[in-house]
C-alpha cells in the first residue's frame, strides 16, 4: 500500500472511531433514538438476532460498530465498521444482526434522503462524475470515504448545539449527499433521481404501488404511471427491487399485516395493564423492541 493510500486510510479510521464516540453518546441505551435533526436516526443493539423482515426507504444507514447482513433478492449485503448502505428505493428486505454485544455494540446512523436535493445538487454542472457501477439494484453496500465519514461526524457534532441545527444541518447534509454520489455506489442514486431516467420513472411506479398496496394491481395502469411499455415496466422493476410489481405489492401487504398485528397486541396489552402502558421488550422479538411506542410509520421504515 502507498503512502498516501495509507494515510487514507488511517484518516478514515480515526474520523470512524470520532463518530462511533459521538453516536454512543447520543445514544445510551439499546434501541432506535430520535433526534433533533429531521431523518436523522441513531441505533445501538448489543446482541445478535434471528433474520427478520423489514422496510427501507430512500436513506444511508452508515455503520461504525458490530456487522449486519441486509439480504434482497438472494443477495446478501454485510454491512461492518465504517461501511455504509445507501437504499435509493422504497424495497422490502430481509435483516439480521450477526455481531453486537454488550462491550462492543452496534452502532450505526441513519439519514432519511432528500430526492429533491439530491436532483438539485446532480443539476449542478461543476459536480465531478461518479466512477460507473454494474450494480442494477436500488441498494447497494460500500467502504464509508474519509469525506463522507467527516461530514457525517459535524453532522453529529450539531446535535450538542441545538441553536445550530436549523441554519448548518441542511448544508451538511447537502455535502454528505455530496459524497454518496461520488461513490460508485452513488451512480444507481444519481439514475434514480434524474428526471425522465428509467430508474427514475421505475422509482414513480414503485412510490405509487407502496400509497396503493391494497388495490387490485393492474400493470397497464401501473405502467402509465411510469409512461413505459409494461414489458418494460417488468424489468426494470425486477432489476431495482429484486422482485415483480405483483410479489412487491404482496411484500407490502403482509407488512402492513405485521404492523396492524403488532399495534393491536400492544393497544390490547395497554388496556388490560393501563398502570404500565410501556411493554416489556421480551414480549416481542429484539427487531420489534421499540414499536410499542413507535407510530405505524416509524414501524414500516425500522431496519436496524
Amino acid at each position: 500500500m502507498t503512502k498516501p493510500a495509507q494515510k487514507t486510510v488511517s484518516s478514515a479510521m480515526e474520523v470512524g472511531t470520532e463518530l462511533a464516540s459521538r453516536i454512543a453518546a447520543h445514544a445510551p441505551s439499546v434501541g432506535e433514538h430520535s433526534t433533533a435533526i429531521a431523518g436523522l436516526i441513531l441505533f445501538r443493539r448489543t446482541q445478535a438476532t434471528a433474520c427478520y423482515r423489514a422496510a427501507v426507504e430512500p436513506s444511508l444507514t452508515v455503520f461504525v460498530q458490530g456487522k449486519k447482513r441486509i439480504s434482497l433478492g438472494g443477495i446478501a449485503y454485510l454491512c461492518g465498521p465504517s461501511s455504509f448502505f445507501l437504499s435509493s428505493i422504497d424495497v422490502p428486505i430481509e435483516s439480521q444482526i450477526v455481531e453486537a454485544s454488550e462491550q462492543v455494540p452496534l452502532l450505526a446512523m441513519l439519514l432519511r434522503l432528500d430526492m429533491s436535493i439530491v436532483r438539485e445538487i446532480l443539476n449542478r454542472e461543476e459536480l465531478p462524475g461518479a466512477e460507473t457501477s454494474g450494480q442494477q439494484r436500488g441498494v447497494a453496500v460500500g467502504q464509508a470515504p474519509a469525506g463522507l465519514l467527516n461530514a457525517c461526524s459535524r453532522l453529529m457534532e450539531l446535535l450538542d448545539t441545538p441553536e445550530d441545527i436549523p441554519f448548518l444541518s441542511h448544508l451538511v447534509q447537502r455535502e454528505i449527499i455530496y459524497h454518496i454520489l461520488k461513490t460508485p455506489q452513488g451512480a444507481r442514486l444519481r439514475t434514480i433521481a434524474t428526471t425522465g431516467d428509467l430508474g427514475n420513472r421505475t422509482a414513480r411506479a414503485i412510490t405509487w404501488l407502496k400509497d396503493n398496496y391494497a388495490k387490485r394491481l393492474h400493470m397497464e395502469e401501473l405502467a402509465g404511471v411510469a409512461r413505459m411499455g409494461v414489458s418494460t415496466l417488468h424489468h426494470q422493476f425486477r432489476a431495482l427491487t429484486a422482485m415483480s410489481p405483483l410479489q412487491y405489492q404482496k411484500q407490502l401487504r403482509l407488512q402492513r399485516a405485521r404492523e396492524r398485528m403488532l399495534m393491536d397486541g400492544v393497544s390490547r396489552l395497554r388496556e388490560r395493564e393501563p398502570i404500565q402502558p410501556r411493554i416489556q421488550p421480551l414480549l416481542w422479538p429484539a427487531s420489534h423492541a421499540r414499536c410499542q411506542s413507535s407510530s405505524s410509520e416509524q414501524c414500516r421504515r425500522r431496519m436496524i
